[in-house]
This record gives C-alpha cells, sequence and structure tokens, in this order.
C-alpha cells in the first residue's frame, strides 16, 4: 500500500479508503448494499491488514447508521488506526428548514450530531458534500474554521463542488485568513473524465488533493457488464441506482472491452476493475480511491489494485479508448499556447499533445 500527501497539507492517505455507503443499508441507501455490523468489523480489519489508514462515511448515508455502525466497529484500538472521515450538508434526522446546507447553524450541528454518533471526539476529515449557493463561503469558511480551533475537525475538503465554486472558496479562505480546503472528493473514472477540464487541474494548480468516489462507476467498469450479455442481478443498477449517469452505452461496452483484455493479459488473479482502478491511481491530482463493496470477496478483489502498475501501452490504449474530446477553450489551448501550458494545463490537453 502507498501513501500520498492530501493536497497542500502534511496528512498522508493510503491510495485507498474504505467507503461505507453499504453500511446500514437503509431507505434508497439499501439499493447499494447492506453490510451490518459483523460485516462492517470484517471489512474495516480487511482494509487495516491491507495497509488502508482512511475510512470515509457521511451523516446521510442510512439516515446516520452509517456513522452509528462505524462508531462501534471502531471501539477497540481501530479508531486510533485510520484517518476517518465525514460529510456535512444534507438533511439527517431532524427535517426543519435550516437542517440542511452549509450554514454555521447547520455545520455546527450535524458535527455535534456525527461525533456522537462516530463515538469519537474529533473528525479528522470534515467534507463539504454538496455546494451550497445560498450560504455566503465566508460563513461556511468560519464555522468550520472554529471547529478546527476547538479540535473538533482537523482538515476540510469539498465534494461535488464546480471549479468556480473550489476557486470562490480558496479564494474566500485566503482572503479572510480561515482555513483551506485540502481535498476534493470526486466522481472521476474511465467512463465518465469530465473532471479532467477543471477539477483536476485546479487541484494540480492549488493543491487539492482528489479522493474518487465511486472508481468503478458503480461496478460498471468491474467487468460484469459486457455487450450482448446479460446484465448481472444483485447489483446497484439491477436496484436502479442511478450514479453515476451513462450517456453513451456502446462507448462504456468499449472501455469494458479494452479494461477485460488487459486483465486477460496479465493472467491469474488481476481483474478488470483492478485495472481500472489502477488506471486512476496513474492520473494526476489523484490521492484515494474510495472503494466500497457489497461482499468480502469484492473488497479483497479491489484492494489488490493497489499493487498493481499498468504498463505504457496497456495505459495508452485505456487513454485511446476514453479519452475526451477538448472543448472550447482547450482546443485553442493546444493549438496555440502548447509552448507554455503549466502541470495542471498538461493534466488536460498533455495526452492530446502527445
Amino acid at each position: 500500500m502507498d501513501y500520498r500527501i492530501l493536497g497542500r497539507s502534511g496528512l498522508k492517505l493510503s491510495t485507498l479508503t474504505l467507503g461505507t455507503m453499504t453500511f446500514g443499508g437503509t431507505g434508497a441507501f439499501a439499493k447499494t448494499g447492506n453490510t451490518d455490523m459483523a460485516g462492517a468489523r470484517r471489512q474495516i480489519d480487511q482494509c487495516i491488514d491491507a495497509g488502508v489508514n482512511s475510512i470515509d462515511t457521511a451523516d446521510i448515508y442510512s439516515a446516520g447508521l452509517s456513522e452509528e455502525i462505524i462508531g462501534e466497529a471502531l471501539a477497540g484500538g481501530r479508531r486510533e488506526k485510520l484517518i476517518l472521515g465525514t460529510k456535512v450538508r444534507f438533511p439527517t434526522g431532524t427535517k426543519g428548514p435550516n437542517e440542511r446546507g452549509l450554514s454555521r447553524h447547520h455545520i455546527v450541528r450535524a458535527c455535534e450530531a456525527s461525533l456522537k454518533r462516530l463515538r469519537t471526539d474529533h473528525i479528522d476529515l470534515y467534507w463539504c458534500h454538496e455546494w451550497d449557493g445560498m450560504t455566503p463561503v465566508e460563513e461556511m469558511l468560519s464555522a468550520f474554521d472554529m471547529l478546527t480551533r476547538s479540535g473538533k475537525i482537523g482538515y476540510v475538503g469539498v465534494s461535488n463542488f464546480s471549479g468556480w465554486h473550489i476557486m470562490k472558496m480558496i479564494a474566500a479562505a485566503e482572503r479572510t485568513g480561515t482555513i483551506r480546503p485540502v481535498a476534493q472528493q470526486i466522481h472521476y473514472t474511465l467512463q465518465a473524465r469530465e473532471a479532467e477540464y477543471e477539477l483536476l487541474p485546479i487541484g494540480v494548480d492549488q493543491g487539492v488533493g482528489g479522493v474518487i468516489w465511486s472508481p468503478l462507476a458503480g461496478g460498471l467498469l468491474s467487468g460484469k457488464y459486457r455487450r450482448g450479455k446479460p446484465e448481472p442481478e444483485g447489483t446497484r443498477k439491477a436496484a436502479n441506482w442511478n450514479e453515476p449517469p451513462v450517456r453513451d452505452v456502446e462507448a462504456l461496452y468499449d472501455i469494458v472491452e479494452i479494461l477485460v483484455e488487459i486483465a486477460e493479459g496479465r493472467g491469474e488473479g488481476v481483474t478488470p476493475a483492478q485495472v481500472a482502478l489502477a488506471w486512476l491511481l496513474g492520473r494526476p491530482g489523484v490521492t484515494s480511491l474510495v472503494i466500497g463493496a457489497r461482499t468480502d470477496v469484492q473488497l479483497a478483489d479491489n484492494l489488490k489494485a493497489a499493487d498493481l502498475r499498468l504498463t505504457a501501452e496497456e495505459a495508452a490504449r485505456l487513454e485511446q479508448v476514453s479519452r475526451p474530446p477538448l472543448l472550447y477553450p482547450y482546443w485553442h489551448q493546444q493549438d496555440t499556447a502548447a509552448d507554455r501550458l503549466s502541470p495542471a494545463d498538461l493534466v488536460l490537453i498533455g495526452p492530446h499533445l502527445a
């Protein structure tokens, strides 16, 4: 297991993070899985044994039940072995008009509730789960700053923000001298490379580490979904879980075919899922991948990706089959600015120049 510095901080995360959206499995989240307490303990121990030092949850997952399970499962010394992250933004429990968003009121109340459910006195990495366009960023940052100074949170990250949202928050943090986000939790896969347009370049340029959610596109890149074959049962897709959207099914199948060919070429023990995860770990701006699993077997398979290194030829094949088109102004920059591009610019434009 490798460990990478998270953005502009001194914190090291393992390249794989345990995702816990399946813990609890109630309400809408039942579609993703229903890992119980015994299963949670097994998966946490699996990850610790593999060198994983990071665990990710959110207060909204199964209406707080995921946090409660984690709080109990981490008893007995496990808590000290893990960087614990959770999220704030959506209503959990109380449904009043102020029990959502990123107001100071909601951030502080939600943090206290998460600390109680997690049975801990601090959250290592506290995420804004989604943008809130109604609350001034200065108010968001002052609340996070207060929680940091009180020792209740360690670092702040953002999730599902657009490029200008992140830059607005960074600018406000620097202007007000408040805590600065060090990470962004984003969706990024071979099937969905939109993050390369702005989010990953911002991460490289501004020191905002990329933590990738649903790195197998909800299982679509696991090799279970093949062109011309029946779809498997008992999956998120079969349960009508609609994240992430698939806008071009044939393009998805083209990517899967290359993943399968590379995995088969590597021999026994290497799977398409491992190849897809290994590709992400080779991308600029990526710190860690959030992997979750319905079963212990799936988790064990995904954990092996931490040690898989793709060859230049394998990476080139995946690049060719999945490369996004250059939108404006990037195609213009490719043609006229290629002599003076920064490492951040090259995240998107570099492969086109090559």
